[in-house]
């Protein structure tokens, strides 16, 4: 044993790359244990621990390449991640507003830079215009604590990662302005090279990575090989924006965005970007920043302190003044203020970039030929404190806010559509291996988020089947059921059943269970009957009153670009109604698709009326007739998914054109995705209440004052007629 480890090298910095990770990773697992007791954020704690083991602390380890490696992409997936999660209807119905904060965040902090290093530095205008766009720019350290406290669609956030943008774009450019006036390099050619390749960039990102992705899921669904696809695309994306002239984190930020559709919230995909991320890169990223942290260095000199305490502060209060220009503007409450100063007021990777940048650039030299830099050593040192108090102070005042919000989001237990959240439990009937993961896919789609053991995976064995032969099958199904739920986060309760009759195995676990929705699943390849599913189905239709979906995927859910929801005549007038609607927002939400709906022009103003916030980016378009579903052949897409709101036999929304529904999908239909949707209905067999009866007669109300206002009507138009013909004669 002796001998084996005087083998290992274990002097200090260590070399030996497995002690180099292995110290890491315990630094990730037990550094937030350790100080959260003093109520130290976790980011916090990670830059700190940095700082302690890097090269001016205990010099452990080096900041080595691998640390910058890993560092680059911890802070690209920040930003990938940034993009990724943001709301993008929300975005670009904020853009306007992004772009103003963005713009008076980056001028007030680059004027009160270039004054601050003019008039109290001491600086040179280029150096001052370089301390300004230090103090413009910053970095998203806080994200992933709004990320995590699952705030990220808040409207103060969206404004303020559409402003980072801005700012950070233009610190950026002011950078490059400057390095290039001190090179002599700022031609009329430089400033058409830039507009052009930033121009292409931000083109083949948005437009591009979308088409390539979209073709990419649809073919590959290895969750492997889809995690190294977005990986990839995203260092793509960064490189291209290198290549045209900005920073990379812009790249990672635009290729999240441009993904942000095909990845839902809901997906694994999701889950495993996120996890990956929170648990390697980005600590690595923080880690990273502390060890560039030098505590000796702020006592070499006096410059240096002032330096640090001066670019601090003032940074400080323009990011404040941003913060507070912003609250009052846009009517934000004090913990959006904060959440707003915390996410923009600290400082990392642009800051010591510029600074490193500004100090390479040599303008001059001294007598006794030293070098003149255009940022010196001081600023230097000091911008390493005023990173690392910024961090700090940023997180801290960030926390406080985004938990706030996060409490107050928690406590509203009215949903979108302004019904109460009710608990919900998704049955999902399963016999086939090959249907299971969609299956599961639409159950975690349609769920609130609100609720978590909500989903519940049926296997009805045959009892004609011996025990083993049953139990293997079952198992197999539920098994694969529990790991795609599993993948989401999300926990799925298996159940088996045995019954010689589906029908009643199905019906018997959905009134034990209290189940609120069904899913049943068709294979892509099986043809529909002329009943739907066959008799087995319409029994359970008949028998079953809750919310049922008969879902038949042709492709992932996460590629579709419409939703094409046809609802029919007096849907509204249903007891189910909210219900399903509910769902349909959460599946638009989840999905990121485009809502179009077709129905009658009362349906369609009973949803403006009631319904315009929850459903605010959706297209109506009316729907006069069952006839006019073959219309729908001819503009529905590959890449559409199409819900049809059905309705069980003499109800009130029932049509009896729904039979051919069938004959349609087959016919017509066969490239698409589709949902039927049966929803609650009143006098069904199993529904027996004193609810349905009231609603029962509430309906049948509803069309006798139908008839009374027709025959009013009719009544009306024959008086005039008798009056007008007296006054003729």
């Amino acid at each position: 044993m002796m001998l084996l480890l005087s083998l290992i090298d274990i002097s200090l910095p260590l070399k030996n790359p497995v002690l180099q990770f292995s110290l890491i990773l315990f630094i990730i697992l037990f550094a937030p244990l350790l100080l959260n007791r003093l109520k130290i954020p976790s980011l916090v704690t990670l830059i700190i621990a940095g700082a302690l083991v890097g090269p001016h602390g205990l010099n452990l380890m080096l900041r080595d390449s691998s640390i910058i490696l890993f560092g680059t992409v911890g802070l690209l997936y920040i930003m990938f991640l940034a993009g990724l999660e943001i709301d993008v209807a929300d975005f670009r119905k904020n853009s306007g507003n992004s772009i103003m904060f963005g713009l008076y965040t980056f001028f007030i902090s680059i004027a009160l830079g270039i004054v601050v290093g003019l008039y109290i530095l001491g600086f040179s205008l280029l150096s001052s215009i370089l301390i300004g766009s230090i103090f413009a720019s910053h970095t998203l350290i806080v994200y992933p604590l709004v990320s995590k406290l699952g705030i990220a669609k808040n409207r103060a956030v969206n404004i303020s990662i559409g402003g980072t943008m801005i700012t950070d774009t233009l610190a950026l450019l002011v950078l490059a302005v400057v390095a290039g006036m001190s090179s002599g390099v700022l031609t009329t050619t430089f400033w058409i090279t830039l507009l052009i390749s930033i121009t292409l960039f931000g083109l083949v990102v948005l437009f591009l990575f979308p088409v390539i992705a979209r073709w990419f899921f649809k073919r590959f669904d290895d969750s492997v090989l889809q995690y190294l696809f977005v990986l990839a695309m995203v260092f793509l994306g960064g490189f291209l924006a290198e290549a045209a002239g900005v920073d990379a984190i812009i790249g990672a930020f635009l290729g999240g965005l441009s993904l942000n559709r095909l990845i839902p919230h809901t997906s694994p995909l999701m889950n495993r970007i996120k996890f990956v991320g929170n648990a390697i890169f980005i600590p690595f990223f923080l880690i990273g920043v502390g060890m560039l942290i030098n505590i000796q260095a702020f006592f070499k000199d006096y410059d240096t302190l002032k330096v640090a305490i001066v670019i601090t502060v003032a940074a400080t209060v323009a990011k404040y003044l941003s913060a507070w220009i912003t609250q009052k503007l846009f009517g934000f409450s004090v913990d959006q203020r904060r959440l707003i100063f915390g996410l923009i007021s600290a400082h990392a990777a642009v800051a010591l970039a510029t600074v490193l940048i500004g100090y390479n650039i040599i303008t001059g030299y001294t007598l006794e030929g030293n070098p003149v830099r255009l940022l010196n050593e001081s600023v230097l040192n000091g911008t390493i404190l005023f990173v690392l108090v910024t961090c700090t102070l940023a997180t801290f005042v960030g926390q406080r806010g985004a938990e706030n919000i996060a409490r107050a989001e928690a406590a509203e237990e009215v949903t979108e559509t302004g019904v109460l959240t009710a608990e919900e439990r998704i049955l999902i009937p399963m016999n086939d291996l090959t249907t299971v993961d969609e299956l599961v896919n639409l159950g975690i789609t349609i769920k609130s988020h609100k609720t978590r053991n909500a989903l519940y995976a049926l296997h009805v064995a045959d009892n004609s089947m011996s025990d083993n032969a049953a139990a293997r099958n079952a198992g197999k199904i539920l098994e694969k059921a529990a790991v795609s739920a599993s993948s989401t986060d999300h926990e799925l309760i298996p159940l088996i059943r045995y019954d010689s009759d589906l029908v009643n195995g199905i019906a018997g676990v959905i009134r034990e269970q209290k189940i609120t929705d069904l899913i049943m699943g068709l294979h892509h390849k099986s043809p529909l009957t002329d009943t739907i599913l066959g008799s087995a189905s319409e029994n359970i239709l008949g028998r079953c009153n809750v919310t049922t979906f008969i879902y038949k995927p042709v492709q992932p859910l996460a590629t579709i670009r419409r939703t094409i929801v046809v609802i029919p005549a007096e849907a509204e007038h249903e007891i189910g109604f909210e219900h399903w609607l509910q769902k349909l927002i959460i599946i638009q939400k989840n999905t990121g698709s485009r809502l179009v709906l077709y129905a009658a022009q009362p349906t369609i103003a009973f949803l403006k009326e009631r319904y315009s916030a929850a459903i605010s980016d959706a297209e109506y378009k009316v729907f006069r007739d069952w006839n006019d579903f073959l219309v729908l052949s001819r503009e529905i897409k590959n890449d559409d998914n199409l819900i049809v709101v059905m309705s069980r036999k003499n109800h009130l929304s029932y049509h009896s054109k729904m039979a051919k529904i069938p004959l349609y999908l087959n016919r017509f239909f066969r490239k698409n995705s589709f949902i039927l949707i049966y929803p609650v209905q009143s006098g069904s067999i199993d529904d027996t209440g004193a609810e349905s009866a009231v609603e029962s007669v509430r309906n049948s109300f509803g069309r006798f004052q139908g008839f009374k206002q027709f025959f009013d009507r009719v009544g009306a138009a024959y008086k005039r007629k008798i009056s007008d013909s007296f006054k003729g004669g």
